[in-house]
């Protein structure tokens, strides 16, 4: 059994100390070592943690003294998630912590965001919270791939329904940093956006294309936290360039879908400047949770039902002109090379001449306004045929070519 694995548990030790310590012995229990952080403010834990709340206010650039001079409970959690996370962070990098396990309520659960989110995708990060899985949680507060399990029935003291949840958070966690298999850096990753194969078809000639030329490829599901996780891995530098050719999650989160990937959507690539090409898949539709009423915004808009869980709206011309300038905003602060295919017969598969939400209105409105909007630094390349034809993959694999020849991108 691996004896190497060590997992950061944090919480506020003053409060929280017999479910915190539990989880800590399940973790020894099974083979694991622990490293305590206490992020309380007004009181001590039962025993000092390797971490004491004095160093994470500390970190923070704060004190305790301070945190509790300002009589504000918000404002004290938040000395302590700053300071949580920098020292979390540290750790990682320095090698010392291998995944994280975070106990609260409300207020834990909001420093465990912050925790969380300061640590790199296949870092493993396990929250236990009285809210999880909450509306009051958005989208784009979670890391790519934080677990949360809801902590029932251990608000005050342990019983064996809340040990339930702890022990299966501490097994978890230490399973995960044992079997996780980090990104590797081998080759040159570009990072794609996209949806199923039943409205966007390009990554299925792209993917093979661009391996043999030596590159590694991840397709992220632009769902919102598909595009969350694109973002967050552009912004850290873990691509050499971008093929962001499903864009749609900047409409969403215009029009105030729960299906956001938040307001910095599109722009990580622009700002670590790295090579980024841009398109429109499913630019004509706003996703938006299937299961709640159509908002009244939308009443007249035809809609289409894609299973369960999500309904797509099909815009008009005025509101594809939104969208189009709200793409073009965020692309023009970029401070790379970016390139902006514009497939003159359609975004989605169900947006052809022939499909059953073709509107050509609306698709001409929003192709004028890529031209009227387009910025400067953008370099705007019309392809006379629908974003799923040959055509439009073949320019794009062009495009990737031409990065290598100029040396915007390694060669593999």
């Amino acid at each position: 059994m691996t004896q190497d694995r060590t997992i950061l548990v944090a919480g506020t030790w003053d409060t929280k100390n017999d479910e915190l310590g539990y989880m800590a012995d399940v973790i020894r229990a099974q083979g694991g070592r622990v490293l305590t952080m206490d992020v309380s403010v007004l009181g001590d834990p039962a025993q000092p943690t390797d971490i004491s709340k004095h160093q994470v206010a500390e970190a923070a650039g704060s004190s305790i003294a301070a945190a509790i001079a300002a009589e504000d409970e918000n404002v004290a959690m938040q000395i302590m998630a700053q300071g949580s996370a920098r020292i979390a962070a540290r750790l990682q990098a320095e090698g010392a912590i291998h995944g994280v396990v975070v106990l609260g309520g409300t207020m834990g659960t909001d420093l465990a965001l912050d925790l969380c989110s300061a640590l790199p995708l296949g870092v493993p990060k396990y929250v236990v919270s009285t809210v999880s899985f909450s509306p009051m949680i958005p989208p784009e507060r979670l890391p790519a791939d934080i677990q949360m399990i809801l902590w029932a029935g251990g608000l005050y003291g342990l019983n064996s329904i809340c040990k339930a949840s702890l022990s299966q958070a501490a097994g978890a966690v230490l399973g995960a940093a044992r079997a996780v298999e980090p990104p590797r850096r081998d080759r040159p990753l570009i990072g794609m956006t996209s949806f199923g194969k039943t409205v966007l078809r390009y990554m299925v000639d792209l993917k093979p294309a661009l391996e043999s030329r030596g590159f590694e490829v991840a397709v992220f599901h632009a769902t919102g936290m598909g595009g969350r996780a694109f973002e967050s891995l552009a912004a850290e530098g873990a691509f050499a360039a971008v093929l962001d050719f499903a864009p749609q999650e900047v409409g969403n989160h215009l029009f105030g879908s729960a299906i956001s990937a938040g307001p910095d959507r599109l722009t990580a690539a622009g700002a670590r400047g790295l090579p980024q090409a841009v398109s429109i898949g499913c630019y004509d539709l706003i996703d938006l949770v299937g299961w709640n009423p159509l908002p009244d915004r939308f009443a007249a808009n035809p809609s289409h039902a894609h299973n369960r869980l999500l309904s797509s709206v099909v815009l008009d011309g005025p509101q594809r002109r939104m969208v189009a300038r709200a793409v073009m905003e965020k692309l023009a602060p970029a401070k790379g090379e970016t390139v902006f295919l514009l497939p003159l017969e359609g975004g989605n598969e169900w947006d052809r001449a022939e499909g059953p939400l073709h509107d050509a209105e609306g698709l001409a409105a929003f192709l004028d306004e890529v031209r009227r909007s387009c910025p400067p630094n953008v370099r705007l390349i019309e392809i006379p045929a629908h974003i799923n034809d040959p055509a439009f993959s073949e320019t794009a694999l062009a495009i990737v070519d031409g990065w290598i020849a100029a040396g915007l991108l390694p060669r593999p």
